[in-house]
């Protein structure tokens, strides 16, 4: 299985979770630091189509920030996810890959009775609506919960596990309310 990480993050140079995540992973996984290849927004909507063609299991890798992903991840989404191409009567280049999401939320209060009052899950609905209409299989996303309080004790024993995550060829595949 070809694995690919797009990594999204904007301030890597000082990230402490997702520098780690990256840097633990096996050399069989291609990843691509996006904000370092797109500092100017302006995507290279060919390229990135190609690349995805190339791959059997996609990795979207990023900080949660307000609830949601950095704002290159969804420039990427509306300029890459062409209609007639990622979806659409015509549009199945992706169907049937695997779309997996890596997440790093700062807190750890999520769920219905916590602080945030939603689930990380419910949270990254969109990104499993979105699996859904390309026709990808949606992974049960990763998620590395607490990333601003973590140690680094549980960092480097979530590093091992994100490897071996990735790896896995029987990751369960979400259904539309999981």
């Amino acid at each position: 299985m070809k694995i690919l990480n797009l990594f999204f993050h904007p301030n890597y140079k000082n990230s402490r979770v997702n520098k780690a995540l990256i840097t633990g992973l096996d050399s069989d996984i291609e990843v691509r630091n996006m904000y370092e290849l797109y500092p100017d927004f302006k995507i290279n909507v060919e390229l990135e189509k190609k690349i995805l063609e190339e791959f059997d299991r996609i990795i979207l890798q990023f900080p949660m920030y307000w609830y949601s992903s950095p704002a290159l991840l969804k420039q990427w989404e509306d300029s890459v996810l062409q209609y007639g191409w990622a979806y659409g009567h015509t549009g199945n280049a992706l169907k049937n890959k695997e779309l997996l999401i890596a997440v790093s939320p700062g807190a750890n209060n999520y769920g219905a009775d916590q602080f945030a009052q939603y689930t990380i899950h419910e949270l990254l609905r969109p990104f499993q609506a979105t699996s859904h209409l390309i026709k990808m299989k949606y992974l049960t996303p990763f998620i590395t919960i607490g990333a601003s309080t973590i140690s680094d004790e549980e960092l480097d024993k979530q590093v091992v596990k994100y490897n071996d995550y990735l790896h896995n060829n029987n990751l369960p595949i979400l259904n539309y309310f999981e």
